[in-house]
């Protein structure tokens, strides 16, 4: 059985400040501080158009998305949902495997 970092199903900021100041014996003051400056960082390089690649975990990257024709889901009325930016995240093969080691992976 593998243990979790914390109760819920997310894990939240504090939980990995918690679970770093424990596993490795950093004050929370410190912990708290590398936590804000990896997302400051991943954030940063993000918002430059530069995508992020974490070895073994995955690759966070920019997608323009082109305007679209939508509806309201409340009236049904057709409304145009504009042109935008998003993250998209790509789990690496390793990552995949260890979510799901019952499935083979075709790409890999």
């Amino acid at each position: 059985a593998q243990e979790r970092i914390g109760p819920t199903m997310t894990v939240t900021r504090q939980e990995l400040m918690d679970y770093l100041a424990d596993t490795f014996g950093f004050s929370h003051k410190g912990c708290a501080e590398l936590v804000a400056s990896f997302f400051s960082m991943l954030s940063e390089t993000l918002a430059a158009g530069e995508p992020v690649k974490l070895s073994g975990f995955g690759n966070f990257t920019l997608r323009d998305k082109n305007p679209r024709l939508g509806r309201n889901p409340r009236t049904g009325e057709p409304c145009e949902i504009t042109a935008r930016r998003v993250v998209t995240f790509k789990a690496s093969p390793k990552l995949r495997q260890r979510c799901s080691p019952h499935v083979q992976d075709a790409e890999v």
